[in-house]
């Protein structure tokens, strides 16, 4: 079933999956004040039975980065500074942190470039699969910019201080196969992207939904406590999991040494 949330972004629900899809390729999907409005609208009218959320761009382009308009407006003397710096961190970089903060195990579908602010929403999300026209850079020195929308967080995250200063540094645009070296590409499906990317999808969608939740959760925290304090706030959220379905059936699956078949409850 298909839905759209505005004209800029269409949100799809098939079996658990909820798949939101950037539609501005006119400007190649950047992150303009209708599209980050969509994503927000999008991410708000999750479905209790959601399992996964996925964001790609329609066209040939994930997400060519931030509102270019912004920059016109600043320039032209329509806004100050300071109103100016409010829209990235409200309007751009906002979203990227609803993305961050979703609760769902989310997917960041890339078949095209993801640069800037671009870059920094398929950072958002938990998981990255790339096909063989996938893309991803951090290339705001190219307009004499500062990184912005996050990517002082999350990309060290993933790639560490070194690389990511290189990366922020010569705004190289990375190839599938180069990001996939780096650990910014989890998956790189060349042959038959589209029917492998639904694939590896539905592996997540059809898991445990409320213990991937929780591992999210718990893996974020683990970034800002200690060892035993994780420890702690792990064997607090499994006594909570000892109660769900899906464990039930995980536990009876093993025992009968069959796959599970989790119902995401």
């Amino acid at each position: 079933m298909s839905e759209e949330t505005d004209n800029a972004v269409i949100v799809s629900r098939e079996a658990g999956v909820a798949t939101v899809t950037l539609n501005r390729p006119d400007v190649r999907n950047a992150l303009t004040t209708d599209v980050t409005a969509g994503v927000r609208e999008a991410l708000d009218s999750l479905a209790d039975d959601t399992r996964c959320v996925v964001f790609e761009g329609a066209g040939d382009a994930f997400c060519a980065g931030g509102d270019v308009n912004a920059m016109l407006q600043l320039r032209a003397d329509e806004w100050t500074t300071d109103e100016a710096v409010r829209h990235v961190i409200d309007d751009t970089a906002g979203v990227v942190k609803r993305v961050y903060d979703c609760e769902y195990p989310t997917v960041a579908k890339i078949d095209g470039p993801a640069v800037g602010a671009g870059g920094a929403l398929a950072l958002a999300c938990d998981v990255r699969v790339f096909s063989g026209e996938g893309r991803i850079g951090f290339n705001f020195e190219q307009l004499g910019l500062a990184v912005d929308s996050g990517v002082s967080y999350l990309l060290p995250r993933e790639v560490g201080a070194g690389v990511a200063k290189e990366l922020v540094y010569t705004g190289e645009i990375l190839d599938a196969d180069r990001a996939a070296e780096l650990g910014l590409a989890n998956r790189v499906f060349e042959d038959d992207f589209e029917a492998d990317f639904e694939s590896f999808v539905g592996e997540i969608a059809g898991g445990p939904t409320a213990a991937l939740r929780t591992s999210k959760r718990l893996m974020r925290r683990g970034f800002e406590v200690s060892l035993d304090t994780a420890i702690e706030h792990e064997a607090a959220a499994q006594g909570a999991m000892f109660e769900t379905a899906d464990h039930e059936e995980g536990v009876d699956a093993f025992l009968e040494r069959r796959d599970p078949e989790f119902g995401g409850r």
